[in-house]
Formats: structure tokens, C-alpha cells, sequence
């Protein structure tokens, strides 16, 4: 009877530590989002939404938009993202079906490391090191090919100095690397042993496996893996104020055109920000990369409750 007892008091406990623990989570994100909206309120009733497509950030005239750091900010993460995911996932296959036994352990182990690396080592190594590589070997060999020809002249037009929008976008995808590949390989790792052993009876290739086989199992692994990374990339600022440039203007939209994001803005001027508009204006910046945040993660749950009703599970 005492046990009994016991254990009853022991799962009401638990339940309401879990239930707590929940709560806290929420309650904290509402505190954030309700501090952000009142700091961010002068800047918010100043400009309204007119904030967002604005390009002048003036301190000294008090005249501020965020248009420069949200291209900033979504330009540097979606090129990020396009080299990431296909090196990712081109890691977890070689890991999980192509690598020697001997290999996956001490391969695997290098590539987890590369996360374990403070962000401000990268940014440091981006300017000083790959910021030079890049515009040697890169920026200017693209600049003499495409002089005058329409359009993509303008892409690769800037001074050759290695950073700007494509070297921020590098590093970061150099950062978000471990974490996508990590979680593809390990979902990729979990596939049944029969059902690959199945279709590699049949004849199928190596490909036709993990197109066929793997990735149709593991698809919401995989896509939780990218999103993973796309908040890491957003959220980065360290390493992205090191490279981008921290120009707050938008004179072309070349890929080596210095910029500014959100987060390099924030760490740059928040310190040395007056109180009114100008701080409200960088609490307005802050309301926003919450909100992209938010987007992203909401249309990664739509995208995986798309795939399971196309399955025929329930959502």
C-alpha cells in the first residue's frame, strides 16, 4: 500500500515538473516576444511596417529602415543553406553506405569537431585567411570573364577585397555543416538493415537505395536537420560580422557587395546606442529576426504535415 502511494506521489511530481517545465518554455517566449514589442514600440509607431522596405539607416539624422540587414540576414542564410545541405547530405551517405568501417568513426568524430570550433575562430579565419583566398582566386577570375556581359556582370561587380553577402554565406555554411550532416547521418543510420538489404537483392544501386528506400524513410529526420541548420545560420553573429562587411547601404545586389544582417547590426551598435529611436530601432531589428524565426520553423511544420498526409498518417 505504502508503495503504491509512493509511486502515485513520484508520477504526480513528475507530471507537474514536466507540466512546469513546459510552461516555463512558453511563458519565457511570450516575456521575450511582449519585451522586444515594448522596447521596439517607438521605432514600431514611427515607421510601421514601411520599417521593413526602408534602406536609409542614419543614426546621426535618426532615420532608420531594415531593409539592408533583412536582405542581409536571408541572403547570407539561403546561400549558407544552398552549399550546406547538398555537402551534408553527400557527408552522411559516404558515412553511412560508402565509408570503409575504419573510417566512419574517426571521419565522423572530425566533422562533429568542426561544431565544437568558437564562431568568432571562424569569422577571424574568413577575414584574414579564406576573405583573401576568395578574392584572388574567385572574385577576380569572375569579374575579367563576365566584364560586360548584362546582368551577371553586375553580380560579381565590387571591390576585391574577399568579403561581403557570398563570403558571410560560405562561412556560415562552413559552421551549419556539422550540425545538418550529424543529424542526416544519423537518420539515415536508423533505415531498417532489411530494407535496404531488400532492394540492394533486387539490384538496385547504391543511388536507388537511398533515393527509393532511405530518404522516403527518413525524410522528416532529414528536413528537421536543415531547418536545424537554417536557424543556426540566422541566428549567427559573430563570424557574420567578421565578413559581410557591415555596410549599412545597398548599392547593387552583387554577391560580393558588402552588407549588414540583423544580428552583425545588433552586435555592432546596441553597446553604443542612445536610448530612443535608435535603440527602439535595433529592438525593431530584433522583433524581426524573431519573426523570421518564427516563419521558417512554422513553414517546416506545414512542409512535414504535408508529407505525412501524403503518406496517409495523420498529421
Amino acid at each position: 500500500m505504502k508503495l503504491a502511494k509512493s509511486c502515485r506521489l513520484a508520477d504526480f511530481i513528475f507530471a507537474w515538473l514536466a507540466k512546469g517545465a513546459a510552461l516555463f518554455t512558453l511563458g519565457s517566449l511570450v516575456a521575450i516576444l511582449a519585451s522586444l514589442t515594448v522596447n521596439a514600440w517607438p521605432a514600431i509607431h514611427a515607421y510601421g511596417l514601411s520599417f521593413l522596405t526602408h534602406a536609409t539607416w542614419d543614426p546621426v539624422k535618426e532615420e532608420f529602415g531594415g531593409l539592408v540587414m533583412i536582405y542581409g540576414t536571408l541572403m547570407t542564410s539561403l546561400i549558407a543553406l544552398l552549399i550546406a545541405v547538398p555537402v551534408s547530405f553527400g557527408i552522411a551517405l559516404f558515412l553511412t553506405e560508402l565509408s570503409p568501417t575504419w573510417l566512419k568513426r574517426p571521419l565522423g568524430t572530425a566533422i562533429e569537431l568542426l561544431a565544437a570550433i568558437p564562431s568568432i575562430v571562424y569569422g577571424m579565419w574568413g577575414l584574414l585567411v579564406f576573405g583573401p583566398l576568395l578574392s584572388c582566386y574567385v572574385q577576380k577570375p569572375l569579374q575579367e570573364i563576365f566584364r560586360g556581359v548584362p546582368y551577371l556582370e553586375a553580380l560579381f561587380s565590387g571591390p576585391p577585397v574577399g568579403i561581403g553577402i557570398l563570403s558571410a554565406g560560405i562561412i556560415l555554411a562552413i559552421m551549419i555543416i556539422p550540425f545538418i550532416a550529424a543529424v542526416m547521418r544519423d537518420v539515415f543510420e536508423v533505415t531498417p538493415t532489411l530494407l535496404k538489404e531488400s532492394a540492394y537483392g533486387l539490384g538496385a544501386t547504391t543511388w536507388e537505395v537511398i533515393s527509393t528506400v532511405v530518404l522516403p524513410y527518413t525524410k522528416t529526420g532529414v528536413i528537421g536537420g536543415i531547418m536545424l541548420g537554417l536557424g543556426r545560420a540566422i541566428g549567427e553573429t559573430m563570424a557574420v560580422t567578421f565578413v559581410i562587411g557591415n555596410f549599412n547601404q545597398l548599392d547593387s545586389l552583387s554577391l560580393f557587395q558588402a552588407a549588414n544582417s540583423i544580428t552583425s547590426a545588433l552586435a555592432n551598435e546596441f553597446a553604443e546606442a542612445g536610448e530612443g529611436l535608435h535603440q527602439a530601432s535595433l529592438m525593431y531589428l530584433g522583433l524581426v529576426l524573431f519573426f523570421i524565426t518564427f516563419v521558417v520553423l512554422s513553414l517546416s511544420k506545414l512542409l512535414l504535415s504535408q508529407l505525412r498526409k501524403n503518406e496517409g498518417l495523420p498529421s
